[in-house]
């Protein structure tokens, strides 16, 4: 749905798209039922700019939508074979750099990681994976996290960091990068992380997970298993 506040218009794959003052091109697409690839955006913690899956074409350069503030004029591409061979190229790499073994990981079919892989087309990563083996922690008493399928997509601090509890923390540099737990010990469990804050159920892929729920829906009737992304409402997509 268009913001009611918008006023200016740019061009979007041809069309003429509205905006509101401070949009960026991202969030006018989706607020005009556009939708552009993303992982790192989340309609409840704004910009991050990580994961780079929501590139498009503006002006003839290459540019993350989340952080392209929305101008009058503006003339963006966001489908086209270019674009699509980027964000599978994007795709790739993030899969190489993790430990992603769909088959057997619980959010198998409710993984937006995996949905957009499925979307582009993705059936192998070429690049030689990385097979990080750091350690899963358990200690919480109602979940329990796994860095090594994390992405990085800080949606997990952020929302943490706006509960007020800073629970979680992404730490070290480059390929040594990763998902913490804040507290003392380093322990999940030692934070003040609950299973009903919003930060224990934004991670789109199977970073962090309920304990004793695993598999409780069924392959083939979970979220992405018959539809894209794309073909959902921002509640479905982001619940």
């Amino acid at each position: 749905m268009t913001s009611p506040f918008a006023s200016e218009t740019f061009t979007l794959d041809g069309k003429p798209t509205p905006f509101a003052p401070g949009q960026t091109v991202l969030e006018a697409a989706l607020a005009a039922g556009h939708y552009i690839p993303h992982l790192c955006w989340h309609p409840e913690m704004g910009n991050h700019g990580s994961c780079r899956l929501c590139v498009v074409e503006a002006n003839g350069r290459i540019h993350a939508s989340c952080a392209l503030p929305a101008q009058p004029g503006l003339q963006v591409v966001s489908k086209s074979e270019t674009l699509t061979r980027v964000r599978r190229t994007l795709l790739e790499m993030l899969f190489a750099e993790g430990n992603h073994f769909c088959p057997g990981c619980e959010k198998s079919g409710d993984c937006l990681l995996q949905a957009l892989a499925y979307a582009h087309g993705m059936t192998a990563s070429h690049f030689d994976p990385f097979y990080p083996q750091r350690r899963i922690d358990a200690s919480h008493p109602d979940l329990w996290l796994d860095p090594n399928r994390c992405i990085l997509c800080g949606l997990c601090v952020r929302a943490s960091l706006a509960e007020g509890k800073e629970a979680l923390v992404i730490g070290g540099r480059g390929i040594a990068s990763r998902l913490l737990a804040t507290s003392p010990s380093g322990l999940l469990g030692d934070t003040a992380l609950a299973a009903t804050d919003r930060a224990a159920r934004i991670c789109p892929v199977g970073a962090l997970n309920f304990k004793e729920v695993g598999f409780a829906s069924p392959i083939g009737k979970r979220r992405f298993d018959h539809r894209p992304p794309e073909a959902m409402s921002d509640k479905e997509r982001y619940t």
